[in-house]
């Protein structure tokens, strides 16, 4: 059932997601506030067909921790696209630390940059960091919210942080803007991989966690990250896994004493 459910949804996803890069070219003319509004209405056929084909929905936990009316630095997992698609359902007007790359795709690439992003040359560190404080600091003047993923790309279920250690950027982001860091764990992983056919159903859980708020040293706010983000994701993948036994197995959770 797995497998028809997926093949399904796939085959409907990409279709989908096809013809409305096709169809909304003339709205590129138009002035973000449109793309943004057409963006929401894409996501919201894709949750569609996720929830009613896929059979795979999502919860929010820890929503009172965003901050209200003013920009602030979400500081989240990243295990798959699935965390991507449910941007504009968690924050509304968000934008997103990305690899420049991803703005030469056809269509896709023009309707990214339309929305506003900000995009980074991974191979060049010092160039990054300045793309992102300049966004940022742009950002800030939007009120908008902003996503970045720390590893830099998205990391499997097996895969631990030493392996795919967190970046230094959200660092400089946060002492450079003055703005507050909420961390943002998730399982998204479990149900829907780094490039995998399968999407299997059950519910995603995205857990946003008490913000760090500004005035820490660098290496403090990386740790402060990693240990809650890393915790806690651990514990959502083990509460999917218990929920769903068809789900693949995650590591061990680490024993107390190595916590301490």
């Amino acid at each position: 059932m797995i497998f028809i459910r997926s093949l399904i949804f796939n085959i409907f996803f990409y279709g989908l997601t096809a013809v409305m890069c096709i169809a909304f070219i003339p709205a590129l003319l138009l002035s973000r506030p449109y793309i943004l509004g057409l963006t929401k209405f894409y996501v919201g056929c894709v949750y569609f067909l996720e929830k009613y084909i896929a059979n795979l929905d999502y919860e929010i936990r820890g929503k009172e921790y965003l901050p209200q009316g003013q920009s602030y630095i979400v500081a989240a997992k990243h295990q798959s696209a699935y965390e991507t698609l449910k941007l504009h359902h968690l924050f509304g007007d968000p934008t997103i630390v990305l690899k420049r790359e991803l703005l030469s795709l056809p269509l896709f690439g023009k309707f990214l940059k339309k929305l506003d992003v900000i995009p980074i040359n991974r191979k060049n560190k010092e160039e990054a960091i300045n793309s992102i404080l300049e966004g940022a600091e742009r950002m800030k003047s939007q009120k908008r919210p902003i996503v970045i993923f720390p590893q830099g790309t998205r990391v499997g279920v097996q895969i631990s942080s030493k392996k795919k250690p967190y970046k230094g950027g959200i660092a400089k982001m946060y002492q450079n803007t003055d703005m507050s860091v909420v961390p943002l764990a998730l399982n998204t992983g479990m149900y829907w991989s780094r490039n995998s056919f399968f999407k299997k159903p059950g519910k995603v859980i995205f857990e946003f966690l008490p913000p760090i708020e500004p005035g820490l040293p660098d290496k403090q706010v990386m740790k402060a990250l990693e240990d809650r983000i890393e915790e806690k994701t651990m514990q959502l993948m083990h509460e999917a896994k218990t929920r769903y036994p068809y789900l693949e197995t995650p590591p061990a959770l680490p024993k107390p004493e190595e916590v301490a």
